[in-house]
C-alpha cells in the first residue's frame, strides 16, 4: 500500500477526535481521521461508556457546539433520553444509533476514513511532528501530514513523539481502575428492587463472598431499552492502560467479574428471566497518559472555578475519582455557581511542534481529569483542536502560535458559546 498524505491527520476517531475532524474540515482542511477499530465512536461504542454527563449551570449547558448537535441527532432518533442521578444531569443514548451518526456527520462533513489502523510510530523531523506509521492490514504504512491532533485518549501519538508526560497520580503513578460495562436485559421492572434496595443484597453478597469486584457499591443506569439496565460496576484497579499485559489482565478479569455480577442478579426479583445483551468490545480506561503541555490544569482551577484567558470549554462536572486502590469512589461536587474553564493551552504539548492533544490526555493533573475526562468536553477539547489546527494550517503556522482571538471568533462560529 502506497504512503499517504493529508494536510491535518486525526489519531482516534473517539468523541474527541470525531469532533476534532469534523470541525476541521467544515473549515475547509483535508482531514484524515484514522481509527483502529472497523467502527467509530471510541469510549462511547468500544467501551460502551454511558451516559454522557452534562455539565450544566442554571439550566443550560456549559458544553454547546458538536456536542448539542449530536444530542440532537439522537433524539431525533429518539436514541436518547434525558435523566440525573446523585443530582447530576445525564443524557443515555443508544450506542448502535450513535455510531451511524458519528458515520454520517464524518461523511458529509467530507473527512476521509481510515478504520483498521493503528498507529505504531511518529515521523519526526528535529522537533516537528510530520506524520505517523500505522499497522494495517495491508502492512505498515506511513502517513504523512502538516499537522496532527492526538485524540487517541492515551496520548499515544504525543508520547512517541517524544512529548513529556505524566501518569498516575502523585506518589506511586497509579491511575482510576478500569471498568468493563455491560448490559442486561430481559427484565421485570415490576419486580425489580428500588436502587438502594438493590444496592443493600448487592452489599449482602459482597459481604458473604460472593461479589468479585472491589467496587464498593452496584452503579447501573437506565437504557433506551425497556427492560434492559446498563452496568457500571466492573472494576480493575492497578493496572496501566498503555501496557498491553496489563491491558490483557484487565479484558479477562473485567469479564469475569461481569459474569459474576450476572450470576448475582440472577438471584434477585426481576432478574428470573434477564440475560446480558452487550458486553464492550473492550475494557473502560479512565486514566492513562496525560501530557505535560503548556497550562498544566490542576484540582485547585477545578474546585475555585478558575477561568483563563484562553478558554475551549467550561465544565463543572464533579470531582469523580476511582480510587486506584479499587476499594472507594471520591464524589465531590463543586460548590454553588461554579464552573471552570480548560484552556487552549492545555491542548499544546511541549517539545512537540505541529501537534495538538485532545480529550482525557489533555494537560492536567491526576485529580483534575477526574472532572475534565467526561465525554461533552472531550467533544469541546476536540472540536477546539480541530479549529486551531485549521488556523494554524491556513496561516501557515504551528498550533503554538494560533492566536486566541482568532480560535474563540471560529469557535463561536461554530456554535461553540465561549464567553
Amino acid at each position: 500500500m502506497n504512503d499517504l498524505r493529508t494536510d491535518l491527520l486525526v489519531c482516534g476517531a473517539g468523541p474527541s477526535g470525531i469532533a476534532a475532524a469534523i470541525s476541521a474540515s467544515r473549515l475547509g482542511i483535508n482531514t484524515l481521521l484514522v481509527e483502529r477499530y472497523g467502527f467509530v465512536g471510541g469510549m462511547a461504542t468500544a467501551g460502551l461508556v454511558n451516559p454522557f454527563m452534562v455539565p450544566k449551570m442554571n439550566g443550560e449547558d456549559l458544553v454547546k457546539g458538536l456536542f448539542e448537535e449530536i444530542t440532537a441527532k439522537l433524539k431525533e432518533k429518539k436514541a436518547c433520553a434525558e435523566g440525573s442521578l446523585f443530582g447530576q444531569a445525564h443524557i443515555v443514548f443508544d450506542p448502535e444509533v450513535l455510531k451511524n451518526i458519528f458515520f454520517e456527520m464524518i461523511e458529509q462533513a467530507q473527512v476521509k476514513l481510515l478504520l483498521h489502523s493503528f498507529a505504531v510510530g511518529s515521523i519526526m523531523k528535529g522537533s516537528n511532528m510530520n506524520g505517523i506509521m500505522a499497522a494495517t492490514k495491508s502492512g505498515d504504512i506511513k502517513i504523512f501530514a502538516k499537522c496532527a491532533i492526538d485524540a487517541t485518549g492515551d496520548g499515544d501519538i504525543a508520547s512517541l513523539s517524544g512529548a513529556p508526560f505524566q501518569k498516575g497520580r502523585e506518589g506511586d503513578g497509579l491511575a482510576q481502575p478500569m471498568t468493563l460495562m455491560f448490559r442486561v436485559a430481559g427484565i421485570d421492572a415490576s419486580k425489580m428492587p428500588s436502587r438502594d434496595d438493590l444496592n443493600g443484597l448487592f452489599l449482602e453478597a459482597k459481604k458473604a463472598g460472593k461479589i468479585r469486584t472491589p467496587r464498593e457499591n452496584f452503579l447501573w443506569f437506565e437504557t433506551t431499552r425497556p427492560g434492559e439496565i446498563h452496568i457500571n460496576s466492573t472494576r480493575v484497579p492497578k493496572v496501566d492502560g498503555t501496557n498491553v499485559l496489563d491491558l490483557t489482565k484487565a479484558e479477562v478479569e473485567g469479564r469475569k467479574q461481569a459474569a459474576n455480577l450476572f450470576e448475582f442478579l440472577k438471584t434477585v426479583p426481576g432478574f428470573e428471566n434477564a440475560y446480558i445483551s452487550c458486553v464492550a468490545p473492550q475494557i473502560g480506561v479512565r486514566e492513562s497518559r496525560r501530557i505535560k503541555g503548556e497550562y498544566v490544569l490542576t484540582v485547585e482551577d477545578v474546585e475555585s472555578g478558575t477561568k483563563f484567558d484562553d478558554p475551549v470549554a467550561g465544565n463543572n462536572y464533579p470531582i469523580d475519582i476511582h480510587s486506584p486502590d479499587g476499594k472507594s469512589t471520591t464524589f465531590r461536587k463543586l460548590g454553588p455557581g461554579i464552573s471552570y474553564e480548560i484552556p487552549y493551552r492545555c491542548l499544546v504539548p511541549k517539545k512537540v511542534e505541529g501537534l495538538l492533544v485532545t480529550g482525557r490526555a489533555l494537560s492536567q493533573t491526576h485529580e483534575a481529569l477526574s472532572s475534565s475526562r467526561i465525554m461533552p468536553v472531550c467533544m469541546a477539547t476536540g472540536q477546539a483542536a480541530g479549529a486551531a489546527a485549521s488556523i494554524a494550517l491556513k496561516k501557515h503556522i504551528t498550533p503554538r502560535k494560533v492566536e486566541y482571538a482568532d480560535l474563540r471568533k471560529v469557535l463561536n462560529e461554530q456554535g461553540a458559546g465561549l464567553r
